[in-house]
């Protein structure tokens, strides 16, 4: 097989004509704590049908370039050649990849993903796209409006669907996602070395619960600074948060309450010159206790035109989303700003 042309070039604006849909399409969402893989077999109308899918739970390898293109090749690789394996298919016609960090930083992986990916998957084509665009699509489907993708970390897309993708956040855990699973990480070991030190704002239970995670306070840095996964660490505590919250915690009550104000602020600000815009909320941290109904209180109060429409699929759904979109030659989402990076494999 040819190896991929130009990974680095921008989306192809020339859609290729419809044709009758390959057998199979492949969708892998990656997040900060793991990497999912799916098959579908797409009906050729935006329909799919389940094939095979597996999961691999373990942080996401980060550095300098955003996630390590070695390291998720080799979970992604191996995950996917077993689904061929077990669907007989042997290969599939187009893969989307939706990764975290892809908007800010994912050069490394549109580099080094494409050739490995093409080979052993047989792809035609490949989609790479930020894993707030898989999220959408996932959630949304072709409709206009707003998704907001919490989990590690926390971002807003809003389009109506002609005039490009309106972005809020998702700047990475060291300057934005604000409200995500790294911020109320961040926040909770603030909160726990308050306590420790008899500084104002200090909760005893969050120090507690991080003792627990973490050992004595005078190893969090070392324990969290110094680890390549740190954002996916962090976020490992957001759920000591909701737990000491419903046991009545103050403090942790008002970092579950600062996270819902920067989640809402996050998604109106990407609902900027719509509409009336359907909001889905999605990600694990809306999982927590009262936090999807906290943000939904502060949206009805600051975009009251806005309605909040259940999300009808997760961003592994996205990815296959994509994939079977771009194999039919319909995609409907935007291609600029380019979140999102159509690669012809040959």
């Amino acid at each position: 097989m040819d190896r991929p042309t130009d990974p680095q070039a921008h989306p192809r604006r020339d859609a290729p004509a419809p044709r009758t849909p390959a057998a199979l399409v492949a969708g892998v969402d990656v997040g900060g704590t793991g990497v999912r893989v799916a098959l579908a077999r797409p009906d050729g109308t935006g329909g799919l049908t389940p094939a095979a899918r597996t999961e691999i739970t373990a942080p996401t390898r980060t550095g300098a370039r955003g996630i390590d293109a070695g390291a998720l090749l080799a979970v992604l690789l191996p995950a996917l050649e077993g689904l061929l394996a077990e669907t007989g298919a042997g290969t599939v016609d187009t893969l989307a990849v939706g990764a975290t960090g892809m908007a800010t930083l994912g050069a490394d992986l549109a580099a080094r993903l494409p050739e490995p990916l093409a080979r052993r998957s047989g792809a035609h084509r490949l989609v790479l796209a930020a894993d707030a665009v898989a999220a959408y699509a996932g959630a949304l489907g072709e409709r206009a409006g707003v998704v907001v993708a919490a989990g590690t970390g926390m971002i807003a897309l809003g389009t109506d669907l002609a005039t490009g993708w309106h972005r809020s956040d998702g700047w990475g855990h060291l300057l934005g996602d604000c409200g995500g699973g790294a911020w109320l990480g961040r926040a909770a070991l603030d909160a726990a070395l308050r306590a420790h030190d008899g500084r104002p704002g200090g909760s005893t239970a969050l120090l507690a619960r991080a003792v627990e995670r973490f050992g004595p306070p005078e190893g969090f840095p070392a324990a969290v600074q110094l680890r390549p996964d740190r954002a996916a660490l962090l976020a490992s505590l957001a759920p000591a948060v909701a737990d000491c919250a419903v046991a009545g915690d103050p403090v942790a009550v008002g970092i579950l309450d600062r996270a819902a104000e920067e989640i809402a602020g996050t998604a109106v600000a990407a609902a900027a010159g719509l509409d009336a815009p359907s909001i889905a909320l999605t990600g694990r941290l809306f999982e927590l206790p009262g936090l999807r109904a906290a943000v939904a209180g502060r949206l009805a109060a600051l975009l009251p035109e806005g309605r909040l429409h259940p999300s009808e699929g997760d961003p592994l759904m996205g990815a296959l989303r994509l994939a079977a979109a771009v194999d039919r030659g319909a995609s409907p989402w935007p291609e600029v700003p380019p979140l999102l990076r159509l690669i012809s494999c040959g």
